[in-house]
């Protein structure tokens, strides 16, 4: 039996929302700098801190002003520091991609985050964390952690299961 964590979903949520709300309005005021923020803090917190990259913003300021309460469940932090380290990955192409003048496929690749955040967010269904499974039931090294109990891969724990 594999043994899960207390994770603060609360704070996963507070990361998706702003890997939304950064490259939209990057998007919006033609500013990919801030592409490439959250490209940084993504990748920070997915190799180096081993946090939710904008979990900081819930952890210093919407927890304690009481705007989010927590939402603790037990679950494996190896799927999304997984689904996060590639969309920081996918962010920082699209980073470059502008950079270099691509603009087209720059910003496309920023606006497949911000769709598979807000699927994410949304619909409590993660891409990254199902691709993390399906590498773990293929075997592939480093990919050790199953879906937790009576859950579908991918979707938050207690959202669906099925039986």
């Amino acid at each position: 039996m594999q043994s899960l964590v207390p994770v603060d979903h609360s704070a996963l949520r507070t990361n998706q929302s702003l890997v939304i709300l950064l490259p939209v309005l990057a998007f919006l005021f033609n500013l990919p700098w801030l592409v490439g923020l959250a490209a940084v803090v993504m990748l920070v917190g997915s190799f180096a801190l081993k946090t939710p990259g904008f979990g900081f913003v819930y952890t210093t300021l919407l927890k304690p002003a009481g705007l989010v309460k927590p939402d603790v469940v037990q679950d494996n932090r190896e799927p999304p520091l997984f689904a996060q380290g590639m969309g920081g990955v996918f962010l920082a192409v699209s980073r470059f991609l502008l950079h270099a003048g691509l603009a087209v496929a720059g910003w496309a690749l920023a606006w497949l985050v911000v769709a598979l955040a807000a699927l994410n967010l949304f619909g409590g269904f993660c891409t990254g964390c199902a691709i993390y499974y399906w590498l773990n039931r293929l075997h592939f090294p480093g990919f050790v952690k199953s879906p937790p109990a009576g859950s579908f891969p991918g979707m938050r724990p207690g959202k669906v299961s099925h039986e």
